[in-house]
């Protein structure tokens, strides 16, 4: 075997270090490249809501941690919805699906029973005890349990608990946006229930075009004086059903009466022409928030803009929600 003159061995150190720092500089090209797939969201949590209520809390509540995709649009009806194939897509690929629960969304429960979605499922809504009402010769729990700011606090820390099940290690930043948003719930409650005490008591009674608002009327002491229909639209109201409606409406001695974003009007200005009484200048958020920059895109926004409607129409003194300052961004 021949010897290994030095030149040959300065040849083979040099080529080892350039080896060396070649290796050493792709193991960074990696790291850079994960990185970027990291910070571009490729591994966040998929999460899919379905109500409009729902999407607003779990964004506010997600924040930047997760990727969150809601199926119902703003105006969109949760009771008569048809779910398309994108929808079950979104069902199969999620992490977690939050939904309301109580057959709100009957279209969107069938679906994410069936064999493909393999997502966690929480019913958000059925961690409020429900009220219940007749439907179809049954008791069965109403589903609006949004309508009581109280509920909607429970319902977001139980979203914040979810999530941290989810991704723990974005157990602060979930908690912290929880806080925030349980602080401005907290904040509207009280204003209104003041808001609400401003309508003479004699005019304290609200009709709507169906009845979403029973937690809305308990929790702010608002008797629900009639609704067209009952908890679900799929119901269709007869002939008899306007003229008994209009009749407790005369009885009563109701000052206006209420239609809804959601819903058909013309109905509800049948019972109020037949009646004799006015319908409120603006439409109540019933089944969903507001289209974006609406009054009501928000879910506190839809709470201020419904219980606005409700003390102007009932001869009440409205006065401004202040909201939050909210606080600056850190760098």
């Amino acid at each position: 075997m021949k010897a290994i003159t030095q030149s040959q061995e300065r040849k083979f150190r040099g080529l080892a270090a350039a080896c060396c720092i070649l290796g050493l500089w792709m193991s960074g090209c990696d790291a850079t490249r994960t990185k970027q797939t990291d910070s571009g969201g490729q591994n966040k949590p998929k999460v899919v809501s379905t109500s409009t209520m729902i999407t607003d809390w779990t964004q506010q509540v997600g924040g930047d941690e997760i990727q969150l995709k809601g199926i119902l649009k703003p105006g969109a009806d949760p009771h008569v919805y048809e779910p398309v194939p994108a929808d079950s897509q979104a069902l199969e690929e999620a992490d977690l699906i939050v939904y309301n629960g109580y057959n709100l969304e009957p279209g969107l429960i069938k679906l994410m029973n069936s064999s493909g979605v393999k997502a966690k499922k929480f019913a958000v809504g059925e961690v409020v005890k429900p009220l219940d009402f007749e439907y179809k010769g049954k008791r069965v729990p109403d589903p609006h349990v949004w309508g009581d700011a109280k509920n909607a606090i429970a319902m977001v820390n139980a979203i914040r608990d979810r999530l941290i099940e989810l991704s723990p290690e974005d157990r602060q930043k979930f908690t912290e946006n929880a806080a925030r948003l349980t602080d401005e719930l907290k904040r509207v409650d009280t204003w209104i229930t003041k808001e609400i005490q401003t309508i003479p008591e004699n005019q304290r009674k609200l009709v709507t075009t169906h009845d979403a608002f029973q937690y809305y009327s308990r929790a702010y002491g608002i008797p629900v004086a009639g609704t067209l229909i009952g908890i679900s639209t799929e119901e269709q109201p007869s002939a008899q059903t306007v003229k008994t409606l209009s009749d407790s409406v005369k009885k009563a001695g109701v000052r206006s009466i209420f239609a809804e974003t959601t819903i058909n009007p013309a109905l509800i200005k049948t019972v109020a022409e037949e009646a004799g009484v006015k319908i409120a200048p603006r439409q109540l958020y019933s089944d969903s928030i507001g289209a974006p920059d609406s009054e009501g895109d928000t879910y506190v926004k839809m709470l201020v803009a419904n219980t606005r409607t409700i003390v102007e129409a009932l001869g009440g003194k409205y006065s401004t929600f202040e909201p939050a300052e909210k606080p600056e961004k850190t760098q």
